[in-house]
């Protein structure tokens, strides 16, 4: 980060990338309870999922406005003007993932309050991989890390991939035994929540060659280089 004349202002910088962490560690605790809500059917923690759901969206609400505030006050040069847009987006994927965690927890609630045929279609690893797709994309945008920024790029066609063999299975279980059908479309939902969450989470990482180079890469193919 630049060193500025003013130690408030770098205070201020680094108050609100801290806060995108901890904004990005809850949001990634609430997908883990949701999907580990799913598996075991706990319903209180399902219930948490749901409820916390607004701590997301307040945590959002307050970044927006110390941007706001920043922008105001400072009237940053290009280099930190670029940070503060890219936390505004960063923020805005962040709110989203969370509202994927909620729609699995709505899911899970679902499939274990009813009487609903299930197929039998592991999720854990796809969740585990949206997982770390979003950690790997939190910590390129902390440490402005390029290289890192473009694994996670690369790494958000394996999470389609795997969505795809998801469909694939739910499909074959619905053909099989038609009883599947409601509950494997809730299955569909959750592996679809889980897609949705890779590709936030690789717009997180695009938006560091935005911050670190100028550059925005969202829609070029490859951001090697």
């Amino acid at each position: 980060m630049t060193e500025h004349t003013s130690k408030q202002f770098d205070l201020e910088l680094e108050s609100i990338r801290t806060r995108v962490m901890q904004m990005g560690g809850l949001v990634e605790q609430q997908i883990s309870r949701a999907i580990e809500g799913l598996i075991d059917g706990n319903q209180d923690l399902i219930e948490r999922v749901i409820e916390d759901d607004h701590r997301v969206n307040a945590l959002e609400m307050d970044l927006d406005e110390a941007c706001s505030q920043v922008i105001a006050k400072r009237q940053p040069a290009a280099i930190d003007l670029r940070l503060i847009f890219a936390v505004l987006k960063a923020i805005t994927d962040l709110e989203r993932i969370g509202d994927e965690a909620k729609k699995i927890a709505k899911m899970a609630k679902a499939i274990h309050g009813g009487a609903l045929a299930v197929p039998r279609v592991q999720l854990s690893h796809m969740s585990e991989m949206a997982i770390n797709e979003l950690r790997q994309a939190l910590d390129a945008f902390a440490r402005l890390d390029t290289d890192a920024a473009d694994e996670v790029v690369r790494s958000d066609k394996l999470i389609d991939a795997e969505f795809k063999g998801v469909m694939r299975q739910v499909i074959t279980f619905m053909m099989e035994d038609p009883r599947t059908i409601s509950g494997g479309i809730d299955i569909i939902f959750v592996a679809k929540a889980l897609e949705r969450i890779g590709d936030h989470a690789k717009n997180m990482a695009q938006y560091v060659f935005y911050m670190a180079r100028g550059e925005d890469v969202r829609h070029v193919k490859s951001v090697a280089g």
